[in-house]
């Protein structure tokens, strides 16, 4: 008759678990989800935007402009003049067509954000949108 229990191995040593396998999984899991992790370009200030019913959500890939209250100028937490924008959208668009979305206070004077649209154009942006909150109703 077979006695139940703990089985020893001739070389009276216990049976191991192997936890090789599980720690390359792990190190797969964790390469597939950094490289699949969408990172959002933000522009580096806050500003309050108008609210739209409209409004749709932004494109993945696509120049943030953001223009203050002040009328300042900011791209990826860098303050800009209105002189530099033309180049910056043009080196910026020369690697890949992408839209140019304004992030514009919503107390600005609207000659800042008229000025910036004309020189977002004038760098070759076929598209220039303004950000807006979405208005839920």
């Amino acid at each position: 008759m077979k006695r139940l229990g703990r089985r020893v191995r001739p070389d009276g040593e216990a049976p191991a678990i192997n936890v090789a396998p599980l720690m390359d999984m792990v190190f797969i899991l964790l390469i597939f989800f950094v490289v699949t992790t969408v990172f959002v370009e933000e522009t580096g200030i806050d500003v309050q935007k108008p609210s739209a019913t409209s409004a749709k959500d932004l494109e993945k890939e696509s120049i943030l402009i953001a223009v203050t209250r002040e009328g300042k100028i900011v791209h990826g937490g860098q303050e800009y003049s209105l002189n530099n924008i033309r180049a910056l959208v043009a080196r910026e668009l020369s690697e890949k067509e992408m839209p140019v979305i304004l992030l514009v206070d919503e107390r600005s004077r609207s000659g800042a954000l008229v000025d910036a649209i004309d020189e977002c154009k004038l760098a070759g942006a076929k598209t220039v949108s303004i950000a807006a909150r979405r208005d839920e109703q």
